[in-house]
């Protein structure tokens, strides 16, 4: 006569090694489409690398041109002409740095300064907050 508690644990180890495979494939299938995903953001990020380094350098070149007219005596225009020069430097910077690489020096600068990091996390996200929130 078969054992019938032999016979329901097969068929429950049947169903949990079914449902195991499912779970499996259904983790394969989310990890490829977020790899895809991020393949195709950082993509675009490169594609938009040379629109960014162009506006960059168009600010640059703008405050450069202007610094000598603005108020406030010669303090203000050194601090102008070298922030057009940090400008013109991040647009080099971004020209020839791709994405993955430009990731990975903010990731080194974030675990080398991690309190400086958080102000300006703090910081951007206090200002993005308060934009979004306006009509």
């Amino acid at each position: 006569m078969p054992n019938k508690t032999m016979q329901g644990n097969h068929s429950t180890g049947t169903d949990v090694g079914t449902v195991g495979r499912d779970i499996t494939e259904g983790v394969r299938s989310a990890a490829t489409s977020m790899t895809e995903a991020v393949r195709d953001a950082t993509a675009t990020m490169d594609e938009s690398r040379s629109t960014a380094a162009d506006g960059l350098d168009a600010a640059a070149s703008a405050l450069h041109d202007r610094a000598a007219d603005l108020p406030g005596g010669e303090t203000v225009r050194n601090v102008a002409r070298a922030t057009a020069d940090r400008l013109g430097s991040s647009a080099a910077y971004v020209r020839t740095h791709d994405t993955g690489r430009m990731m990975a020096d903010v990731e080194s600068f974030v675990k080398s300064n991690p309190g400086p990091a958080l102000a300006v996390a703090a910081t951007f996200g206090f200002l993005l907050g308060r934009a979004l929130s306006r009509d």
